[in-house]
């Protein structure tokens, strides 16, 4: 009973107790979750969807990523990507890859859109993850204010303050926002496609990424109302190119005007 006394008072006894417990809670957390994740992938979705999804998915996908979405060397496992990461993927045409390189291009999609809902049943059916977005998220009637906030603060670094993309490191790039549909633009923040990261619900809400989409969607329609944007390049790179530019004029004035008079 001595030694028994003395295991319960160890002084590691409540750092192991407190460990257990973060465990516990994680866990089910996290099991609860993937729960919540899973219907809401799958929900919208048939069972001939998922059977013609495979069949999609065999014939053009399995290449890459292996049978079952598995993976391989020449392409990740798509297990737990969800719908919205192969709807965005697939329709904006980034998917699969027309040639190798930093990052995949967008181009036309090879799919139409009932077989682009397939394949995202397929690997909706595969492991949960995010799901493609409601329309009440898409309809462009948020706060535009707050959306430009948001903007501003959580992509204006590599898409530009006016979403006209941008360069970043290794030949890859930050695309411009312009013509993109509401629904791929919201599929990117919750899916993190290339080099962007992921905007999870706990960070950036529903209701948050559609004030960014009004926002996107305002300036697009807005267009520019100063004139020529000059590439929307900022306050500072299109006043240098102002200054240079008049300055080049001025000298090239003065030289024309000193060559007329001798």
């Amino acid at each position: 009973m001595k030694a028994l006394s003395q295991k319960r008072r160890h002084p590691l006894a409540a750092i192991a107790l407190l460990l257990m417990g973060l465990l516990l809670t994680g866990g089910l957390y996290a099991v609860a979750t993937t729960v919540n994740q899973a219907k809401a992938s799958t929900t919208s979705f048939s069972a001939s969807d998922v059977e013609e999804g495979g069949k999609l998915f065999a014939a053009n996908c399995a290449t890459c990523h292996g049978m079952g979405a598995s993976g391989t060397q020449d392409g990740p496992s798509l297990v737990g990507v969800g719908a919205a990461a192969v709807d965005f993927q697939v329709g904006t045409g980034r998917m699969p890859m027309q040639m190798s390189g930093p990052q995949a291009q967008q181009k036309p999609a090879q799919f139409n859109a009932e077989q682009t809902k397939q394949l995202s049943a397929y690997v909706a059916s595969l492991g949960a993850g995010p799901a493609i977005p409601e329309e009440h998220l898409l309809d462009g009637k948020g706060d535009a204010a707050n959306g430009g906030e948001l903007f501003r603060v959580n992509c204006a670094m590599c898409h530009n303050a006016a979403a006209a993309g941008g360069a970043l490191t290794r030949g890859k790039f930050a695309p411009a926002l312009a013509g993109v549909s509401p629904e791929h633009i919201y599929e990117a923040m919750v899916t993190g496609p290339q080099n962007m990261p992921v905007f999870s619900d706990s960070n950036v809400t529903p209701e948050d990424k559609r004030d960014i989409i009004t926002f996107l969607k305002t300036i697009e329609a807005n267009g520019s109302p100063g004139g020529a944007d000059l590439g929307s390049l900022g306050p500072v790179s299109e006043g240098l190119f102002v200054w240079v530019a008049g300055l080049g004029v001025i000298i090239a004035f003065t030289i024309w005007l000193t060559s007329r008079t001798s």
